[in-house]
C-alpha cells in the first residue's frame, strides 16, 4: 500500500503565502516525477509544479515567479511554496508521484486526497 498525504492548504488573503507539504509513504521501492497539480470548482485537474522523470522542473505559466516545487528524495516529500496568492490560484491541490513498489514493478500513479487552498479577503 502507498500513500500520499498532504497538508499545508487552508484560506489566506490576497498576497499572502502558504506552503504545502506531501509525503510518501508504505511499500516504496522508487520515486521518479513527483508534484503538485490542482483543480478548481467547474474546471479541468491543471499542472501546478512539479519534477519530471529526468529531473527537471515545470511550471504552470500561471505561477511562475510565485510558486516554488522543492524535494526530498530521502524522505520521499515533496514541497510547495506558494507567494504571492491570487484569488485565481482557489483550488484543491493534490500531490501526485509516480512509484514502483518494487523492482519488479511497473511505475504507477498515485494522487493524495487534496488539499483546500482558498484565496480570498
Amino acid at each position: 500500500q502507498v500513500q500520499l498525504v498532504e497538508s499545508g492548504g487552508g484560506l489566506v488573503q490576497p498576497g499572502g503565502s502558504l506552503r504545502l507539504s506531501c509525503a510518501a509513504s508504505g511499500s516504496i521501492f522508487s520515486i521518479t516525477a513527483m508534484g503538485w497539480y490542482r483543480q478548481a470548482v467547474g474546471e479541468q485537474r491543471e499542472l501546478v509544479a512539479a519534477f519530471s522523470r529526468s529531473g527537471s522542473t515545470n511550471y504552470a505559466d500561471s505561477v511562475k515567479g510565485r510558486f516554488t516545487v522543492a524535494r526530498d528524495n530521502a524522505k520521499n516529500t515533496v514541497l510547495l511554496q506558494m507567494n504571492s496568492l491570487k484569488p485565481e490560484d482557489t483550488a484543491v491541490y493534490f500531490c501526485h508521484a509516480d512509484i514502483m513498489t518494487s523492482r519488479y514493478d511497473r511505475w504507477r500513479d498515485y494522487w493524495g486526497q487534496g488539499t483546500q487552498v482558498t484565496v480570498s479577503s
